[in-house]
């Protein structure tokens, strides 16, 4: 059964296009290690009244926007294999290495899921 890591966080709209270049350059290490998809989406209908709403759930600030993202393999198995070979690699390190984050990671969610349904 396939499996996904999930992360939802808020980046500060003016960090946007800083996070895009990242994100685009993460998700290239992610694919040629084997990930199924790497997919990033940025907020646009968030004010719902229904349920606990991004914006709330994120502690939303003034000039930020919420992304939600999400990476596909194979299997749990799978991932943990393909997360090893990414955190070995040097374009992801000196992506991180030195570099302020254009988003707070301390703010950001994070887990592992089993797909229950895949249609």
């Amino acid at each position: 059964m396939r499996y996904v890591d999930g992360f939802v966080l808020a980046v500060p709209k003016k960090n946007l296009k800083a996070y895009v270049r990242m994100a685009s350059e993460a998700g290239e290490v992610w694919k040629e290690h084997g990930a199924l998809e790497y997919r990033e989406c940025v907020g646009e209908d968030l004010d719902q009244e229904y349920g606990l709403p991004f914006p709330k759930l994120t502690k939303l600030k003034r000039g930020e926007t919420v992304v939600f993202s999400w990476i596909v393999y194979k299997s749990r198995t799978h991932r943990d294999k393909v997360n090893k070979k990414v955190m070995k690699d040097p374009r992801l390190n000196s992506m991180m290495k030195n570099k302020k984050m254009p988003f707070d990671m301390k703010r950001m969610a994070y887990g592992g899921f089993e797909v229950l349904v895949d249609m």
